[in-house]
């Protein structure tokens, strides 16, 4: 951000002693940090009321929700100790070139830290940016339209996206990938009964300027399910398994937008071309996208790369921005730079992290989740409730689940991983109740290398008293 940028983030220095909200939970299993509180699903055979049940039926399980506060005094490491404890775990040629910081949750302390500055390939822990210049910018009630208006000619009808990608052509009531979203159908079902008479479909992509794929993607990623062209409109993430998430993906998601529309009212769909609707047209259906905060929840959980790169353009247009990938990149950096982080050096081309030329420092990572789990940055608390639990949820689903589970049930991190970049950064309660805060990456190792020795450092924090 320039060389006055040092001085705006200066502030970042002087943190005061803020309180934190997480509460710790008593056993290595999931903990849904709900408004700050860690709620633990503890789960106990429950007493029947008739004592003659036959020895052969099954006993009843119940989840009986518990929540355990922190200790207001629980020790924080020392950072020789936490040093020592590393040292081991952090020196495995495993993780390549590395760097990492680790953070007291409580003070804003980096207790400890390896070329904390250096620029490195973060992977989809871009996404920890991209959220928190979303969470700092709009409001977590924030939805998304998507309009049917009249074209410009009778039996025209124009698709107007505006930046939803979760659009659904699954019936109503049945699974999608995408909980929450709006429905084909509903377009269809206001069009008729709005008696309007159709015979062609125009397609509106206008919201989004510029290239559709970003600097650093690569076009197989598509047909591997990984991206799709970033337009502003789609049927599930332009799935072409529409359950499926890391399903081959449409390389034209707008036009088969307007295509399922069409089927679904009867019409060729031959007759269905992109363009543009008249200023103003008028509107005969309308559906909504999920609110802000739910969408950002599946992004961070499955990280999911469409939905990022839709929601850093919403990020763009409340800053009156271009909503291309210039303008949600330089959007969310600018966001974050206003309100205090240090952005030295930042590169980012995308808002997903699916760019191999991105250049992130693990300090830029750690400031951000220390900020969410302190008091300094309120609007990003709900970061903390979407990061991916170890060993049960998201993208951390298949992590510590074999072998060393140590952190398992403990971590919450978002992850991050291209052909040679893993990253994890997220939160962990030590072993004396204290939280901390940590940003590990690793770069120039194949993920199946990298990514158990991240998960030992990770879980090496879980261990530590470090005293």
């Amino acid at each position: 951000m320039g060389s006055d940028g040092k001085k705006k983030v200066g502030i970042l220095a002087e943190r005061r002693r803020r309180n934190v909200r997480i509460l710790l939970s008593l056993v290595a299993v999931l903990a849904l940090v709900v408004g700050g509180a860690a709620v633990v699903l503890v789960q106990r055979g429950s007493a029947t009321a008739a004592q003659d049940v036959a020895a052969t039926s099954p006993q009843l399980i119940t989840a009986t929700p518990q929540v355990a506060p922190l200790p207001d005094d629980a020790p924080m490491p020392t950072r020789q100790a936490l040093e020592a404890a590393l040292a081991p775990v952090v020196s495995n040629p495993d993780l390549g070139v590395f760097t990492g910081v680790v953070s007291d949750a409580q003070t804003g302390t980096v207790l400890w830290a390896k070329d904390p500055d250096t620029l490195m390939t973060p992977a989809s822990a871009t996404k920890i940016l991209t959220a928190a210049a979303a969470m700092l910018t709009l409001p977590p009630d924030h939805r998304v339209e998507t309009r049917v208006v009249q074209g410009s000619s009778a039996g025209e009808l124009v698709l107007v996206g505006e930046g939803d990608p979760t659009l659904t052509a699954q019936p109503p009531g049945q699974p999608n990938y995408y909980p929450g979203a709006p429905h084909v159908a509903d377009l269809v079902e206001q069009i008729r009964r709005a008696g309007v008479e159709v015979d062609r479909i125009v397609v509106d992509t206008s919201a989004y300027i510029g290239p559709a794929m970003a600097p650093g993607w690569v076009p197989d990623d598509i047909a591997a399910g990984f991206i799709a062209p970033v337009e502003p409109v789609m049927i599930d993430g332009a799935r072409i398994e529409p359950l499926i998430d890391e399903s081959p993906r449409s390389a034209t998601p707008a036009l088969d937008a307007g295509r399922t529309l069409a089927q679904a009212l009867g019409i060729d769909p031959a007759r269905v071309a992109l363009g543009k609707a008249e200023p103003d047209a008028a509107t005969v259906a309308s559906v909504q996208s999920a609110p802000l905060r739910d969408r950002l929840g599946q992004m961070m959980r499955m990280s999911d790369n469409v939905l990022a790169e839709t929601i850093a353009r919403e990020v763009a247009g409340a800053k009156n921005v271009d909503r291309s990938f210039a303008g949600a990149t330089a959007s969310v950096a600018q966001v974050l730079y206003d309100a205090g982080f240090k952005m030295d050096g930042l590169i980012l081309h995308d808002g997903s992290g699916l760019s191999v030329d991105n250049r992130v420092s693990a300090l830029l990572l750690d400031n951000v989740l220390n900020a969410a789990a302190g008091d300094s940055k309120p609007q990003l608390r709900p970061m903390l409730d979407d990061l991916p639990v170890a060993g049960a949820t998201g993208t951390l689903a298949d992590r510590y689940v074999s072998g060393d589970r140590t952190g398992a049930g403990w971590v919450r991190a978002k992850t991050g991983t291209l052909s040679i970049a893993s990253v994890l950064t997220g939160y962990v309660v030590d072993a004396d109740g204290r939280v901390l805060t940590f940003t590990l990456m690793s770069n120039d190792r194949l993920p199946m290398v990298s990514r158990p020795a991240l998960d030992a450092v990770a879980g090496a924090l879980r261990q530590c008293g470090c005293r």
